[in-house]
Formats: structure tokens, C-alpha cells, sequence
């Protein structure tokens, strides 16, 4: 095991703009930096049984998630060249428009951020144990599948 620790990844409600900002803007001063690439997941108003999505409430086995979310970082800093890798999941109520993952990943390369950047994003949704549960505008729920 390397020595990158790995912080929670959970944010309280929805990802603000200004955290999204600030992490972008604290790289500035990292000069072997040379690309970064950034996935935003937003919540879409999909159509369930003839009524609107009006937001997600996400859920999650949250002991279990930081034990593999070390591991899958520790495989991603050996198969990637990367500076860094920042990672956030809401938990709780999101509305519809607004953010609920946010995965920025950097590397002196635009290829290393891109495809890391990528791969992860598809690793989360299909190795950690997070749910969402979709709330419609007649208060119906669904739980959400991840395709």
C-alpha cells in the first residue's frame, strides 16, 4: 500500500460549484502539471412512469466505499502516470441540475488524465456500493439503475 491516503469522497447534498473551483484553482502552483481532465455528474429529469425525476437521494455503504476507493486508487496510481486524483459523491438529497460526482484527475499528460478520468468514473458506478434512490414530482421513488 503507497503512502496516498485517501480522504472521504463524501459531500453532504449536492457538489457546489465553488468546491469544483477551488480544487481546480489550487493547482495552479503544481508546474509538472500539464493536463487535467474533469468528469461532473448531474442529476438529469428523467421520466418514470409518466412523472418527472425531480431529484436523487443517494445512499451509501460508507466504510465499505473508503476501503475500496483506497484500493482502486492504489491500482489507478500504478496503472496512470498521475500528479493527483480527486474524487466526490453527494449523499442525501440532490435536485434535478445539480451536481452529484465530481472526478478530476491530473497528470503531466493529457492521455494519463483523460483515460484515468474515464476509467474511473465507470469504476465507481460499477464497484462501489452507492444507491440512489429517484424522488418524482407525485413523491413516487425508484431505485436507480446504473447502465
Amino acid at each position: 500500500m503507497s503512502n496516498k491516503k485517501t480522504a472521504s469522497i463524501f459531500v453532504s447534498g449536492p457538489i457546489p460549484a465553488q468546491k469544483i473551483a477551488d480544487d481546480i484553482q489550487k493547482h495552479s502552483a503544481k508546474t509538472n502539471i500539464g493536463a487535467h481532465s474533469i468528469f461532473l455528474g448531474q442529476i438529469r429529469a428523467d421520466e418514470i412512469n409518466n412523472t418527472k425525476v425531480i431529484a436523487i437521494e443517494y445512499t451509501a455503504y460508507e466504510e465499505m466505499v473508503m476501503e475500496k476507493m483506497a484500493e482502486i486508487r492504489e491500482a489507478f496510481f500504478a496503472k496512470y502516470a498521475l500528479t493527483c486524483m480527486h474524487i466526490y459523491h453527494s449523499l442525501g438529497r440532490v435536485a434535478v441540475g445539480e451536481i452529484c460526482l465530481f472526478v478530476f484527475t491530473s497528470s503531466a499528460h493529457r492521455r494519463d488524465a483523460i483515460d484515468a478520468c474515464n476509467e474511473m468514473v465507470e469504476t465507481i458506478k460499477k464497484e462501489l456500493p452507492i444507491w440512489g434512490k429517484e424522488i418524482c414530482t407525485d413523491e413516487s421513488t425508484v431505485w436507480k439503475q446504473n447502465n
